[in-house]
C-alpha cells in the first residue's frame, strides 16, 4: 500500500511514519523537507503534491495550523488563518486527492482534528472551530465519495512528547506512538465517517 503522510516531520506525523513503513510504502511530506514538500493553506501546492506523487492508496494528515488566544485578542487573520490551514487545508486533501487514488473505488483519508473540539478551553476558540468542522466534514464526505472510499478523522488528546516539551508532565498525555495507531486502524481497517479517539488505542 503506498501512503502519503503530510505533515510527516512532526511528532505525530514521524509515529505514523513509523507505525507504518515497514508493511507499506509510506511517502513523507511537508512543509519543508521529505520526500514531497507541501504547503496545505495552498491549493496549488495541493494540487502540486499529488501531481508529484502520482497514484496511492491513502493519505493521513498531521498537519494544519490555528491560532490559539482569548477570543477578544483574536483577530481576523488569525481565524482566516486557522480555516485556511488545519481546516480548508485538509478539506482540498480530500477533494483534490479523490481523482488520484491507484484504484477510484477504494483507499482512504484520515484527517486530523484533536480534543479541543469536543472540551474546548479558554483560548481555544478558533482552533475548537475548525477541529469541530473537520469532524463534521468527514462525516458529511463519508457519505459522498465513492463506495469503498473511506473518510476519517483521529482526534488525539494531548501528545505526551508536546507536553515533555512544554515543561508538563507527559503522563497527562498519550504517546505518538499510540496516536500513530489510531491512524493505522482507520487506514487499514473498514470504518468510514468515524472520528477515531487514540485513547482507545493505550
Amino acid at each position: 500500500m503506498t501512503i502519503l503522510v503530510i505533515g510527516a516531520t512532526g511528532t505525530i506525523g514521524s509515529a505514523i511514519c513509523d507505525s507504518l513503513e515497514s508493511e507499506h510504502d509510506v511517502i513523507r511530506v511537508a512543509r519543508t523537507s521529505g520526500d514531497i514538500r507541501v504547503d496545505i493553506e495552498s491549493p496549488e501546492s495541493i494540487r502540486d503534491m499529488y501531481e508529484e506523487a502520482g497514484s496511492f492508496d491513502a493519505v493521513a494528515s498531521a498537519a494544519g495550523n490555528a491560532a490559539f488566544n482569548p477570543l477578544d485578542e483574536l483577530s481576523e487573520d488569525d481565524f482566516g488563518l486557522s480555516i485556511q490551514s488545519k481546516l480548508m487545508g485538509q478539506v482540498n486533501l480530500v477533494r483534490y486527492g479523490l481523482p488520484y487514488l491507484d484504484n477510484p473505488r477504494q483507499g482512504s483519508f484520515t484527517l486530523v482534528s484533536g480534543i479541543l473540539s469536543q472540551h474546548p478551553m479558554p483560548g481555544s476558540a478558533a482552533i475548537s472551530m475548525v477541529n469541530a468542522g473537520i469532524e463534521g466534514f468527514i462525516r458529511a464526505a463519508a457519505l459522498d465519495t465513492p463506495d469503498g472510499v473511506r473518510v476519517n478523522a483521529v482526534s488525539p488528546p494531548w501528545v505526551s512528547e508536546t507536553l515533555e516539551e512544554m515543561g508538563e508532565d507527559p503522563s497527562d498525555g498519550v504517546p505518538a506512538a499510540v496516536v500513530a495507531k489510531a491512524y493505522a486502524d482507520s487506514i487499514t481497517g473498514s470504518a468510514s465517517g468515524e472520528v477515531l479517539d487514540p485513547r482507545d488505542y493505550a
